[in-house]
């Protein structure tokens, strides 16, 4: 890539910080950097049109967890743990809200809600049993019962005849949040340079050189927010997870609104206003959704439509208008990893498929990593 003296000056020259990943975290350690250090010159890379992970391809849940999710998080991880996992997400949640506006996002405070397929009688008995334990551990946080039984008025299929009721979760428009989270970098005079792939880094200790294939530049600092491609920078310690989407066209007459979760969070659903957006399924092949590449499995899609056309929407007429997919970052915590990798190189990753709840939260920490540095 030949670049013109302009574009070096003014795009590559005298950087102070460049940010990997243009999405949730990235934006957000941005905006973050911008507060702290006013005169800062800020770049962020982004090797796709858009966003290129999970941030513009979510369900747009606002949401930190279904109960079942919840009990089993408990197995793997101390409460203290899963307390402030929630808390964070929580958090995380009003950060995003307070920065961007419940308008702008079009947050709709509808609840959430967990089923039980029939045959899953043994995960409803569990999520039962211990829903007034749950709420006793979440009360610092929410101050009040945040799980309830409520009976399925929704007329879904092949379901126990008790939902899981959650006020506190909600749905947002995640195109919406996006753009305006990008409109907002550009007005705080952050570049972002789309259909950039860094393809090596070195820290000299002074700075880091940064290499776009044939091109490098100097950054004072470098900071990663790449979540699902963070595999080979953390060593492992974060995996790629494929979500793969679908979308109905409009239904006439749709009488579900909220958002919805299926089997411990592995499957999920919500209205867009009168058609059915539903995703999931990766428990049903771990190993090939384990990927950073795009696409759809045979294996995947028959159940999803199974789901909708059997249990969400049965007896109707519904027909898939769009499918997709995004990658998440996970790993054996669900504890996401803000840390300092060398003198200049920081990174916020593994989000554990909560991006919209944590994101804006793990930028923000992720930018004042760099807070004992003092720009020149």
């Amino acid at each position: 890539m030949q670049l013109s003296y302009w574009e070096l000056k003014n795009w590559f020259t005298n950087i102070d910080f460049t940010i990997v990943g243009s999405g949730i975290v990235g934006l957000h350690a941005g905006l973050r950097l911008r507060e702290i250090y006013p005169n800062s010159k800020i770049l962020i890379l982004e090797k796709g049109i858009l966003p290129e992970g999970a941030s513009t391809k979510n369900a747009g849940f606002a949401c930190f967890g279904s109960i079942s999710e919840i009990i089993e998080d408990l197995k793997t991880h101390t409460e203290e743990d899963v307390v402030q996992l929630i808390q964070k997400r929580w958090n995380g949640l009003q950060i995003l809200r307070k920065n961007l506006g419940d308008a702008t996002i079009d947050f709709k405070p509808y609840g959430g809600y967990e089923l039980f397929l029939k045959e899953d009688e043994s995960s409803f008995q569990e999520c039962s049993n211990k829903l007034p334990f749950i709420n006793e551990v979440l009360k610092p946080i929410f101050k009040t019962d945040v799980y309830a039984k409520e009976l399925d008025r929704f007329d879904f299929s092949g379901i126990n005849e008790y939902l899981i009721f959650n006020p506190f979760e909600a749905q947002i428009d995640t195109g919406n949040m996006m753009q305006s989270l990008l409109k907002k970098a550009v007005e705080q005079d952050i570049l972002i340079l789309n259909q950039q792939t860094v393809t090596s880094f070195l820290d000299n200790e002074n700075n880091v050189e940064v290499a776009l294939g044939d091109f490098s530049f100097t950054t004072k600092k470098l900071l990663f927010a790449t979540n699902g491609f963070a595999d080979e920078l953390t060593k492992g310690a974060v995996k790629p997870a494929r979500a793969q989407v679908l979308i109905t066209k409009p239904i006439p007459n749709l009488d579900i609104k909220g958002t919805f979760h299926l089997d411990k969070g592995y499957y999920y659903f919500r209205n867009v206003g009168d058609r059915i957006l539903l995703g999931g399924g990766r428990n049903l092949d771990f190993d090939t959704e384990t990927t950073t590449e795009f696409g759809q499995t045979e294996i995947i899609q028959k159940k999803l439509e199974d789901l909708l056309k059997k249990v969400i929407l049965p007896n109707q007429e519904v027909q898939i208008e769009h499918r997709w997919s995004g990658i998440m970052g996970i790993g054996n915590s669900k504890k996401p990893i803000v840390s300092q990798l060398s003198e200049n190189v920081y990174f916020g990753v593994r989000l554990g498929g909560m991006g919209v709840a944590i994101g804006s939260l793990i930028g923000t920490e992720l930018a004042d990593l760099t807070k004992k540095w003092q720009p020149k």
